[in-house]
């Protein structure tokens, strides 16, 4: 039978299990795009420190958004593996943007009212001398080789190496594990340190010691990543 003039060229629309692996492919994409979004406002708030309390909720959405997807039997990515990626970059953006501020923005409003305010609750090092070195901002000893070497390579590695595994990317997987052990190394240097001028820091604050330790906690948090990352099938990260 002929077709008419207009449908001539046309073909039927496809209704095989290629047509339908194409379409949940499709809507698992759309799923996690969405997911992505919330998750990714919610951490640059809580990456800017100030703004935490505005992003948890954003954040707290995506991961809502995530876990629906994946009841509804869609293919999006693994659950473990998004908060431990978005947990690595938050930690390095809260580093990162504590110690910019402290480095190059320290006779900014914001920087004096944040960092000298944090000081005098918790860690006298912000509070100790300020603005009164060659590189202005926190006086304390080892504080500034820290800030700057730090800033400079661990926590921007780490942040990329966070965009990296959240793409699934096998590169992103190898450079997590070497950020995280690196991260291991930072933390107990910055303890020794806060520990060996201990009457410098902890001296005339609210919550001396045990307020620091509070807060330091969450620095410990991306260490729980890594026997997931030595254990987790490395198939499941494409090149």
């Amino acid at each position: 039978m002929n077709l008419p003039t207009r449908d001539r060229g046309r073909r039927p629309a496809p209704h095989g299990p290629g047509s339908r692996l194409d379409e949940h492919l499709e809507t698992s994409r759309l799923a996690q795009h969405q997911a992505d979004r919330w998750l990714i406002s919610g951490s640059l708030l809580i990456g800017t420190a100030a703004l935490g309390f505005f992003g948890l909720p954003l954040f707290l959405r995506g991961v809502w958004l995530l876990r629906k997807a994946a009841r509804d039997g869609l293919t999006v990515r693994p659950m473990l593996v998004t908060l431990i990626g978005y947990l690595v970059i938050i930690d390095a953006a809260i580093n990162t943007v504590g110690w910019a501020l402290d480095t190059v923005a320290n006779h900014t409003l914001l920087a004096r009212v944040l960092l000298n305010g944090w000081g005098n609750m918790f860690d006298a090092g912000y509070f100790w001398h300020y603005n009164e070195l060659l590189i202005g901002g926190a006086a304390g000893p080892g504080e500034k080789a820290m800030e700057v070497g730090m800033i400079l390579t661990v926590f921007t590695m780490r942040i990329a190496a966070g965009i990296g595994f959240l793409q699934m990317k096998r590169w992103g997987h190898q450079w997590m594990i070497i950020t995280c052990w690196m991260g291991v190394l930072i933390w107990c240097v910055y303890v020794f340190n806060m520990t060996m001028y201990a009457d410098v820091r902890f001296a005339g604050v609210v919550l001396p010691v045990v307020g620091w330790w509070l807060y330091d906690i969450f620095y410990i948090t991306p260490f729980l990543a890594i026997p997931y990352l030595h254990s987790v099938n490395r198939e499941i990260f494409s090149d």
